[in-house]
């Protein structure tokens, strides 16, 4: 039986879109992100409003194309998902740069669960030829803070890892930033850059795209903008899929007609839609090039 109506107990809800640093291929920073997802960020009345309106909601993701640190009230909506018994994470990534020693203390008191930090160099040269704007040292402080307040607090939260976009420019410090990150009890994980050759290389190695499972957010962990804009997952910038969260519930919202029907062209189901925002992403052409849809059974 096809999917194509769910009840999210996990969202993925961006807590800001705006971003302090200007990383050159990233859509915030070329102006591709603006027209659709606008540059703002989440407010706290908002964010309670949808909890309270959807108790099954169990986990919420804060971070995608801004930096959740920009959010004035992060220290509030920490607070109140953390009383409503809701997991918070920021495992797409947080740049680290400006943040105030309160929302530090925030992040362990209420439990943040995860958060990856976004570090592509192990020397402030290297790593400010990418995230521009940046100042390593300042992102280590803040990390060995967050590290002390564990301590402190004998908290495991937020379990941090050091994400390195691999680059030409970087992949020599990748011994070195490893070691850092060990040294700070920090995960790590190398990730493929965007570049389209990259991710080629990738599919005609493996079979499939190397970020092929963002499409199962759809059903899984649907993305909701800060303005409440249904997004489906966290890799659309370009197309809306119509509703708002805040305006017309969450559930309405995520099962609005093209979600449905994005759901079902995903599952091989349906043609590609001109309207639809799948049908100009690279990872459903290749799925629709390779025939291979995602199976969903409920």
């Amino acid at each position: 039986m096809l999917v194509d109506r769910i009840t999210p107990t996990r969202i993925r809800l961006e807590a800001s879109s705006a971003c302090q640093l200007r990383c050159p291929s990233c859509p915030t920073t070329t102006g591709d992100a603006a027209a659709v997802v606008g540059k703002g960020w989440l407010k706290f009345g908002d964010f309670r409003q949808l909890l309270d309106a959807n108790p099954q909601l169990r986990e919420i993701e804060l971070s995608n194309y801004g930096e959740i640190f920009v959010n004035p009230e992060l220290e509030a909506i920490l607070e109140y998902a953390h009383a409503r018994g809701v997991a918070l994470f920021c495992d797409n990534g947080a740049n680290l740069n400006d943040v105030s020693d309160a929302v530090l203390q925030a992040l362990v008191k209420y439990g943040l669960r995860s958060m990856l930090c976004s570090i592509d160099g192990a020397s402030q040269a290297v790593y400010e030829s990418y995230r521009v704007r940046g100042t390593l040292a300042t992102v280590l402080a803040n990390i060995r803070r967050i590290n002390a307040l564990k301590q402190l607090n004998g908290s495991p939260y937020p379990a941090l890892a050091w994400q390195f976009i691999v680059f030409p420019h970087n992949e020599h410090e990748l011994p070195a930033a490893r070691a850092m990150a060990a040294e700070l009890g920090m995960e790590f994980r190398a990730k493929l850059r965007w570049d389209r050759d990259v991710r080629e290389q990738y599919r005609e190695q493996h079979g499939v795209d190397y970020m092929a499972g963002i499409c199962t957010q759809l059903w899984l962990e649907p993305q909701v903008n800060w303005d409440g804009k249904v997004l489906g997952c966290c890799r659309n910038f370009w197309g809306e899929f119509g509703g708002n969260a805040f305006g017309d519930g969450l559930e309405a919202a995520v099962n609005g007609e093209k979600m449905r029907y994005a759901r079902r062209m995903l599952q091989g189901a349906e043609p590609a839609r001109a309207d639809i925002p799948c049908t100009t992403c690279d990872l459903y052409r290749h799925r629709q090039q390779r025939q291979y849809w995602i199976k969903v059974t409920g």
